[in-house]
């Protein structure tokens, strides 16, 4: 009976202690507010054009997608909408919407037309609960007749949508992830929508490239590729789409990170013998050393919101396995934030509040656990566990809005990448084609 009431307080405080490391994590990332209901029933059909029924599809299934993976509304179910949907502002009956079953909020509505060549979307966004002046945004869109027009408009009004209702942070839903893919027979850099759509591949090296890191202004894609030369960093142009110059630096060079400013880029060179870090200006010039220690130093990543800081991953002296550190960006003051198990692929949020990583907590012959993705607060050293032992979590990156993280994973069989809002909720798969790796979210 005593180990009986022994297990029931240990898993109740086990409980306790995930519920609080959620609301702790939701708070840091803006996910803690109250959700606001929302329903978005399918827009209206304007006009007769045969090519409007596909394209509206396209509309409606990506903007109920962007709102519904944004992680701060809760979305009413179809199900639950009147057979009446409004076109216009003056189809709307708003107590219709605010009362049960939808017992709506917030209503977006709106309508989609063709005339030939042009796609045109109109679409309302109306506070049910302000019956003298429910409108907060009125937009009107035209684009080319084309299924990327439609998905197109569909992210632009849910980032508008998002913005004004989300506490006046960007929507995500025109970023995009560079990550790297082995489906066309080579590891090779590709891109994608934040929402795994428009999948294509960037860079034709024919032999291997790892650790794509797009530039804070997306004009271009930082790798390592392997050359005739050894290991590389290469430079991907997003205008030109193409490879751009990049000095070689000798040694084998890997892991590139951009500076918050888009001005430097840190990276790891064995140049001297060792791995260790070095930080050059973003066209190669002006190279600096720093680190000096025994063993790897690789994985570095710039804090997005100072640039004054740098986390990064090294081989610990005493537990001779990787783990995560800090220091300053010229090199000083360097701290370890991990000290047990296995830590790797650090990556600093947009706030600058939180390092995610990939984490072996417990790391040897016999011991249980799996490499899951934790977050940890850079100050407190308070973590949170977000995967749970489905397959190799790891290279875990931050969306710019603070709510979303990409990661890759193996739990499906194969490595893939997944997406996840910060407080581990809604996980789900963005590829589902080959290998897949490494991803990285765009800055804006």
């Amino acid at each position: 009976m005593k180990r009986v009431i022994s297990v029931v307080i240990s898993v109740f405080f086990c409980c306790v202690l995930a519920v609080a490391q959620q609301d702790w994590i939701r708070t840091g990332t803006g996910l803690g507010v109250e959700k606001v209901r929302m329903a978005v029933p399918d827009f209206k059909p304007s006009g007769a054009d045969a090519q409007s029924a596909s394209l509206q599809k396209v509309f409606d299934n990506t903007l109920f997608y962007d709102l519904d993976h944004a992680g701060i509304f809760d979305m009413v179910s179809k199900s639950f909408m009147p057979t009446q949907v409004p076109g216009s502002p003056q189809d709307v009956n708003m107590s219709q919407w605010s009362s049960p079953p939808p017992n709506a909020a917030m209503l977006v509505f709106g309508n989609l037309g063709v005339t030939g060549a042009k796609l045109t979307v109109q679409g309302w966004l109306y506070d049910l609960k302000n019956t003298s002046n429910p409108q907060i945004l009125g937009k009107q869109y035209n684009d080319t007749t084309s299924p990327e027009a439609a998905r197109s408009i569909a992210h632009k009004f849910a980032d508008e949508i998002i913005f004004r209702l989300g506490g006046g942070l960007n929507g995500i839903a025109e970023t995009k992830i560079v990550f790297v893919s082995s489906r066309s027979g080579h590891k090779e850099i590709w891109e994608m929508d934040y929402d795994g759509g428009n999948q294509h591949q960037l860079s034709h090296t024919g032999s291997i490239a790892l650790s794509p890191r797009i530039s804070p202004d997306s004009s271009r894609v930082a790798f390592s590729g392997m050359t005739k030369n050894g290991w590389e960093i290469l430079m991907y142009s997003m205008v030109l789409g193409r490879l751009v110059h990049f000095p070689h630096v000798g040694g084998s060079n890997f892991t590139p990170a951009w500076s918050p400013d888009g001005t430097h880029l840190a990276f790891s060179s064995s140049r001297t013998g060792d791995p260790e870090l070095y930080v050059t200006d973003s066209d190669g010039a002006g190279l600096k050393r720093l680190t000096v220690h025994p063993g790897p130093d690789v994985a570095p990543v710039w804090n997005p919101k100072t640039g004054g800081q740098i986390a990064w991953v090294e081989r610990s002296l005493v537990t001779r396995l990787p783990q995560i550190c800090i220091m300053e960006a010229d090199g000083t003051n360097q701290q370890h934030v991990t000290d047990e198990g296995f830590a790797v692929s650090p990556s600093w949020s947009p706030n600058g509040q939180f390092l995610a990583f990939s984490w072996m907590r417990r790391f040897g012959p016999g011991e249980p656990g799996a490499q899951d993705i934790y977050v940890m607060d850079v100050t407190t050293h308070t973590w949170a566990q977000l995967t749970h032992g489905e397959g190799r979590n790891d290279f875990p990156s931050w969306s710019p809005d603070n709510r979303h993280l990409v990661f890759q994973s193996s739990r499906s069989g194969r490595e893939e990448i997944w997406t996840m809002l910060a407080d581990g909720t809604q996980q789900q798969p963005l590829t589902t084609s080959g290998g897949n790796y490494e991803p990285n979210w765009s800055w804006k």
